[in-house]
């Protein structure tokens, strides 16, 4: 399980650097932009509570999730054109939705706490994507 937390830790992380940057790039978008920055820290932390609230040594020897991180690797090289990397906070969006989908999935049968946060996290995302695809329609 400790291998699925270090790759949302990455995903979060990465997502963050991207909307921070990105943000900077459209003065017009920048608040929703660095809202989405501010919220993949709390997502972050909100899955950090779970996981060591529940997790025992047992499960930290035994277990992981059946994901290839590779996979779920964000492309967070920002695109010098605005609608181009709106686009690629789309896919970084859908990737991580996909990834906690996944790991919620694959990590029912022993935890609660952790599947029904990635479970979340996920859901909240996908109200983000429909904000870029507005962003994105409103080019």
């Amino acid at each position: 399980m400790s291998e699925g937390m270090t790759l949302a830790h990455k995903m979060e992380t990465g997502g963050a650097v991207y909307y921070e940057a990105l943000a900077k790039k459209n003065a017009a978008d920048a608040e929703i932009l660095q809202g989405f920055a501010k919220e993949n820290k709390k997502f972050e932390q909100q899955i950090d509570r779970a996981y060591y609230g529940v997790i025992t040594d047992a499960l930290e020897g035994g277990y992981a999730l059946n994901l290839e991180a590779d996979g779920y690797t964000l492309k967070t090289d920002l695109p010098a054109k605005y609608a181009d990397a709106l686009k690629q906070a789309l896919a970084i969006e859908e990737k991580t939705i996909d990834f906690y989908n996944k790991a919620a999935e694959q990590s029912q049968a022993l935890m609660a706490d952790v599947p029904r946060n990635f479970s979340l996290i996920a859901k909240k995302r996908e109200t983000r994507k429909a904000k870029l695809q507005e962003l994105i329609a409103k080019g």
